[in-house]
């Protein structure tokens, strides 16, 4: 289901704890973050208050003015089920504030996985004369997505068994490998000098790390997933446009990455949430991996973005044709408004 709207209203029309998984790009708030205004943003969010910064961010864009707030991420944590993971991308230099908001609203943080690539450029200021080849920036080459639970109720198992969450799918998401990695183990008794024999590890891969590559990394690297950015081709694909760019959004991320976090954490025939869906990567993802999925967009540009490219994806390899009815069935059970 696609859902043109602020993430703050709509979400509170959803069921609580109806949605399996949430694997989203939020706004990274790539704005003025001076000491003094993180300072009264945490005061307002400690007291439980509405904040909220004045300016654009990323590129200028007014959506990226901040982080998401507490309060929105409240609703996420509401719909979800217990034990269910959120997987949040974040900025290296907001991920702090990102974190901070995400626990305020109860969520555990169990993890950050890091997104290594080897493109991008460093957005330095060159100092000249007697400081020359000093600057003021590094070349980026990892986003981090912050990796959450709603707490569960028992124990994981009893979690598991009722809801269906509060795993991740360690199996599922191995790193392929031609090594056989299992091996004899031998642990001395705790009360006793007698020898236990464990096997462990794998015939299946290598168990999934939190790390992930693009494929300008090589050996020994092979031992973690990897996800190159995406191609124009892949995010031009199911649109047709005026100009030289058809998906104008700023932030696509790759489908073969959001394919592999929504299959890390969400169950079979499971139902993944975006609340900022933008350009539909995850709707992507989530619908060839065979999921449900609600997303959630509020810039109307981006959203028929989002439309077309699910659309398009989804239904591949089949013919695709325009749909007739506001509804449309696909592989991934999706609903479009």
């Amino acid at each position: 289901m696609l859902i043109l709207g602020d993430s703050r209203e709509e979400l509170r029309r959803l069921e609580p704890s109806s949605i399996d998984a949430v694997v989203c790009d939020p706004p990274y708030g790539l704005s003025n973050t001076t000491p003094a205004k993180v300072s009264e943003c945490l005061a307002a969010w400690a007291r439980g208050e509405e904040w909220s910064a004045k300016g654009g961010g990323f590129m200028g864009k007014d959506w990226d003015s901040w982080v998401p707030p507490p309060q929105l991420w409240k609703e996420v944590f509401r719909v979800l089920k217990p034990g269910g993971h959120l997987l949040a991308f974040a900025s290296a230099r907001t991920q702090d504030l990102m974190s901070i908001s995400l626990r305020l609203a109860g969520f555990e943080v169990r993890d950050c996985i890091q997104w290594l690539y080897g493109s991008g450029f460093p957005k330095s200021h060159n100092l000249k004369d007697d400081w020359a080849g000093y600057g003021t920036a590094l070349k980026p080459a990892f986003e981090p997505a912050i990796l959450c639970r709603k707490p569960i109720e028992g124990t994981v198992a009893e979690n598991v068994l009722k809801y269906g969450v509060g795993a991740i799918n360690i199996d599922g998401c191995r790193i392929e490998t031609d090594e056989d990695l299992t091996r004899v183990n031998h642990v001395a008794g705790i009360w006793s000098a007698e020898k236990k024999t464990h096997i462990i590890g794998s015939k299946e891969g290598r168990w999934p790390a939190n790390v992930i590559l693009d494929d300008s990394f090589n050996q020994p690297w092979a031992r973690y997933f990897y996800s190159p950015k995406a191609s124009k081709e892949e995010r031009e694909a199911g649109l047709i446009g005026d100009g030289e760019r058809a998906n104008v959004h700023p932030t696509v991320k790759p489908i073969e990455l959001m394919r592999y976090l929504c299959k890390l954490i969400t169950p079979p025939q499971g139902t993944v949430l975006d609340p900022f869906m933008g350009s539909g990567s995850t709707g992507i993802a989530a619908g060839l991996e065979g999921f449900n999925f609600i997303g959630i967009e509020r810039e109307a540009e981006y959203f028929e973005i989002a439309r077309a490219r699910i659309e398009h994806w989804v239904n591949t390899p089949l013919t695709y044709e325009a749909p007739k009815a506001k509804e449309v069935k696909t592989g991934g059970q999706l609903t479009l408004f």
